[in-house]
């Protein structure tokens, strides 16, 4: 009888026991729900992009054999890398030296001159010591993005190269050089590995994507047009520059700017009209300077789009991903259906020519059938060429499991990324030149040319001018805004409200606009104008016409002597609270 309850005993101590351990693996299995929901805010879009193409788009693509029909599986650099900047033109137009003008110093490799002289893709990256790490070593590089370029061939990794070297611009960008394209005899010439396909490679993991054009060269030889067509689809990433543009005199200019544009509506097939940057990007003297302050804007415009290229860099990432995740879709719709029509037995190679033959018919029913835009399916001429070397009959049948995740990740994981893009902009360390920088630095973008010197961006013009003076620079204009001032009849030494609007409507200002002036004139909140007030108004006015920007802020020189307070300065804001 004892034996029996010890027996017992010892069977319940067990039973405790194996439930014990099953409670702690499973709850290892599930993991602390609190642990799991932090873990998944502290971790950064580009982890979280890595971890949701991993396990729910890449599944797909692996099923359907996207990798044999369009761009190869993503690697872990590809979502850790540096904003890309690419650089595509005809020979001598200017490429070279545009990267040499944003870094402000030559990099290992670098060639120059009038000929076709670039020979290779180089991509120009930030490293500790200059240096050149030739094609073959660098598609080995787990570190770096360029694994899937091995697929072009020897002919093509024999030219290319990595060159590295210690420069502020390149801790936030890498700049990729590719060979001048051939116009003319040279244009036959077979490069010995597929040049716009690599192109076609870089458009997808590129920020942006910077034509080159020369004032003197603006015809569109048959290789630029294959190479701009290889970047369709890449359109919101393509910044066109005319470089040179000093070598012809402004009567020329706009004739060139003109021909350029009727050029490119042939080549890009949009309505739009891509932006066209015009200056000549290198640190020789104007050949005609009569466009300075044109060159100027332009450049200033440009260098801030690529600028604020680290900011918008997983923005951009997320929006590739979610490119990449409909034509997915897509080419799985198209595979299954291939699969669908073949024969099981007889007549295979007769049917396959068949669907290759009515490809474009076989999208229109998946259009009507899926509810497809026809924007998102794949050039149908691309398609049935690489259709032509496959197997229909080894072709995977649509898994709807498979669809249903990548929905869900489209309509719920990207969500949730899009809404962490601006927290983790904000919890950026400020000051650092990592990744987490929000704009480029340093070479032909640095902030002490434009702080402290007089030749930075609008430096003495406009609301600057006058900054580094000692005199009150609206005395030098005020001769008029006086008399008028008179003529107004000032009531004791003011102007009301009602008078000076009278006249200041006079410049056909919108009311909006001439609000803004009289917030920063109307410095001591009196409702009414004092002849240096008045002058004040009468000056920001002129500047508006002359197609100035009115300040925020009323910059400190601009305040009248006699409104300077010694102990309480005023400095009127366009942000007041009675506003």
């Amino acid at each position: 009888m004892f034996d029996t309850f010890l027996r017992f005993k010892n069977h319940r101590k067990k039973e405790g026991q194996k439930k014990t351990k099953k409670r702690s693996m499973f709850s290892w299995l599930g993991g602390d729900s609190s642990k799991k929901k932090n873990k998944e805010v502290l971790e950064t879009v580009s982890e979280g992009l890595r971890k949701i193409y991993k396990q729910k788009l890449l599944p797909l693509e692996e099923y359907h054999k996207y990798h044999d029909f369009h761009s190869p599986a993503l690697d872990d650099p590809d979502f850790d890398a540096k904003p890309m900047i690419l650089l595509v033109g005809q020979y001598s137009t200017g490429k070279t030296t545009f990267i040499r003008y944003l870094l402000e110093s030559d990099f290992p490799g670098i060639r120059i001159g009038p000929e076709p002289t670039t020979d290779r893709f180089i991509a120009v990256m930030h490293g500790d010591e200059e240096g050149s790490i030739p094609g073959n070593a660098l598609v080995v590089d787990a570190k770096k993005q360029f694994r899937a370029l091995s697929g072009f061939g020897n002919a093509f990794l024999n030219r290319f190269q990595c060159s590295t070297l210690p420069n502020q611009v390149l801790e936030s960008v890498t700049i990729v050089d590719t060979p001048g394209i051939l116009s003319g005899e040279k244009q036959r010439i077979d490069r010995g590995y597929d040049f716009t396909g690599v192109l076609e490679w870089f458009a997808e993991r590129v920020d942006r994507i910077i034509l080159l054009f020369d004032a003197h060269k603006l015809d569109i030889s048959d290789e630029f047009k294959r190479c701009i067509e290889a970047l369709a689809g890449n359109e919101d990433k393509i910044r066109i520059v005319l470089n040179k543009s000093d070598m012809v005199d402004h009567q020329q200019l706009m004739r060139v700017y003109g021909a350029l544009m009727w050029s490119l509506g042939k080549v890009f097939k949009t309505p739009e009209v891509s932006r066209v940057y015009l200056g000549s990007f290198w640190d020789h003297p104007l050949h005609y300077d009569i466009n300075r302050r044109l060159f100027q804007d332009e450049q200033h415009d440009l260098f801030q789009d690529l600028q604020a290229l680290p900011r918008n860099a997983a923005l951009r990432k997320l929006n590739d991903l979610i490119k990449r995740a409909r034509l997915a879709k897509v080419h799985a719709y198209i595979i299954a259906e291939l699969r669908k029509q073949m024969p099981s037995m007889i007549g295979k190679e007769k049917k396959k020519k068949e669907l290759i033959q009515n490809l474009d018919k076989i999208y229109e029913q998946l259009q009507r059938e899926h509810n497809i835009s026809p924007g998102d399916f794949p050039d149908v001429n691309k398609m049935r060429e690489k259709l032509q070397a496959q197997d229909f009959s080894k072709f995977n049948p649509l898994k709807p499991k498979l669809l249903e995740v990548v929905d869900g990740m489209l309509a719920t994981d990207i969500a949730r990324l899009m809404a962490q893009i601006p927290k983790e902009e904000a919890s950026a360390p400020a000051g650092t030149n990592g990744a987490s920088d929000p704009t480029v630095k340093g070479g032909a973008f640095s902030q002490t040319t434009e702080a402290e010197t007089p030749f930075g961006f609008g430096r003495g013009e406009g609301f600057d001018k006058g900054a580094d003076e000692a005199e009150w620079v609206v005395n030098r204009e005020r001769t008029s805004a006086d008399s008028t001032f008179e003529s107004l009849g000032p009531v004791n030494g003011y102007l009301s409200g009602r008078a000076a609007k009278e006249h200041m409507v006079k410049s056909k200002l919108p009311n909006s606009v001439l609000g803004k002036v009289w917030k920063l004139a109307d410095i001591d909140k009196d409702g009414q104008l004092d002849a240096d007030e008045f002058a004040l108004a009468n000056y920001l006015i002129n500047l508006k016409l002359e197609g100035h920007e009115i300040p925020s802020e009323l910059p400190k020189h601009l305040i009248p002597p006699s409104k300077r307070g010694v102990q309480d300065p005023v400095y009127p804001t366009l942000n007041d609270n009675d506003e």
